[in-house]
């Protein structure tokens, strides 16, 4: 769906009419482009610590421009602020405020990374003070960065050097042009578990991969880019969408399976048509959901129970099927399509809402029960440019898409972009957690 406003604001003479009036200012966001570069000019590297200098030789070796210092006018692609050996709040000063001095030459679409160890991980009040501290000035500073650049958290448990696979994986991702629409977030590595992508541009080589919902919208797009990365898809949908659900299949090259997923049997028969057809299950994306909005005193039981049905309940006993199948094994991923209202809340919607906190509480304490080497976790979407949010009356449509620190709505590829990193070797040490996706949404946590 074209939003007509971003292109007006960035059109003379529109552009200078909205300057004048403090209108909001969308820019068109650096997105991921096969062959492009994976930052748009000089990285530069802010630390003291070991780690500093261990990252920053890792990332020469990505053939980047690694500069441990800024020059006056020297325009910057990206700027990594390296906090992990923090053990006070005052110690936040001289790194934070070098960075600072960095941010007026970050060019359009740049990124900040901010790379910290969690504040739960030690008992010193000091410490957690600091590690909590990088949290804030990470969250407040996505919020003030301009140009389509955003700003994201790396937090690497106690005990692992900063640059295991997830860690430099987790980095590689938020640089990138896949990470447009994250904004304001934090990845937790939580374990040296990960391998590096064998090919950084098809991180999904000859995986074979299941998405639900996939005959339209953001499961299209998800099974699009999993497909871009090199994954074998199998498409599935109700049969109802059974034409749309064949066209995107033959599209990829991929096969078809129309099935109701509330199906008691559902996760069997998405198991039997991969083992029949490839012989093992690598990556599930639980995209499939519903909504039957209602404000609660109006409620039904219909209403209610078909979308805990199909958005939570039917995602927990695949689950327990997939971990129960040895089609399924080591090194295997869940994906699972939360929302931003199930963290925030919105109004009319307590059955959605609850069926995708719900899905947030599954993936906790989901990761627990994975194999060794395999992972789940969710992403929440914002408010994300698709047929349903193009029914949207226009002027809640127009407030909902600039509620973000980027000003605008995403596209159902930001979300595809964010499970692709999630289902790849290199994120492995990543487990249990739910990231978002929604441009910084200033509502909710």
């Amino acid at each position: 769906m074209t939003d007509t406003y971003l292109n007006l604001v960035n059109a003379a003479p529109f552009a200078g009419v909205a300057k004048r009036l403090g209108l909001p200012r969308p820019v068109e966001l650096r997105r991921y482009r096969p062959g492009a570069p994976l930052v748009d000019g000089p990285v530069l590297l802010v630390g003291t610590g070991a780690g500093a200098q261990e990252l920053a030789d890792e990332l020469l070796g990505w053939d980047l421009d690694v500069v441990r210092h800024h020059r006056p006018k020297q325009r910057l692609g990206a700027i990594v602020l390296v906090l992990d050996d923090v053990t006070d709040p005052t110690a936040l000063s001289a790194p934070v405020l070098a960075a600072a001095e960095a941010l007026r030459d970050l060019r359009p679409g740049g990124r900040v990374v901010t790379l910290s160890r969690p504040a739960a991980d030690t008992t010193d009040p000091a410490m957690a003070a600091a590690r909590r501290g990088v949290e804030g000035l990470l969250r407040s500073l996505a919020h003030e960065l301009r140009g389509g650049a955003t700003g994201n958290g790396i937090l690497v448990r106690d005990g692992l050097p900063v640059t295991v696979t997830s860690v430099v994986g987790a980095l590689r991702f938020l640089l990138s042009g896949r990470s447009a629409f994250v904004d304001g977030q934090f990845l937790t590595v939580v374990d040296g578990q990960g391998t590096p992508d064998p090919d950084a541009d098809r991180p999904l080589t000859g995986k074979v991969a299941v998405v639900t919902g996939a005959a339209r919208g953001i499961g299209a797009a998800i099974a699009r880019t999993l497909h871009r990365d090199g994954a074998h898809v199998i498409a599935v949908d109700v049969p109802a969408a059974g034409e749309a659900l064949a066209g995107v299949a033959n599209e990829l090259g991929g096969t078809a399976l129309q099935l109701d997923i509330t199906a008691p049997d559902a996760g069997e028969r998405i198991l039997a048509h991969a083992r029949d057809r490839h012989g093992r299950l690598d990556v599930v994306v639980h995209n499939a959901g519903i909504t039957r909005d209602k404000l609660l005193a109006n409620m039904d039981a219909a209403r209610w129970d078909s979308v805990i049905a199909v958005n939570i309940a039917a995602q927990l006993r695949m689950n327990e099927q997939f971990l129960a199948s040895d089609v399924f094994g080591a090194g295997g991923r869940i994906v699972s399509l939360a929302s931003t209202s199930g963290i925030a809340g919105n109004r009319g919607q307590t059955n959605y809402a609850a069926s995708k906190a719900g899905v947030m509480g599954m993936v906790a304490a989901t990761a627990g029960l994975m194999p060794a080497g395999a992972t789940v976790n969710a992403v929440a979407p914002g408010f994300i440019e698709t047929e349903m949010t193009a029914r949207i009356p226009f002027a809640t449509r127009e407030v909902a898409r600039r509620l973000n620190s980027l000003q605008q709505g995403g596209r159902p590829t930001d979300v595809a972009e964010a499970i692709a990193f999630l289902a790849s070797d290199a994120a492995g040490g990543i487990t249990g957690q739910t990231l978002r996706v929604c441009g910084q949404n200033l509502v909710g946590a």
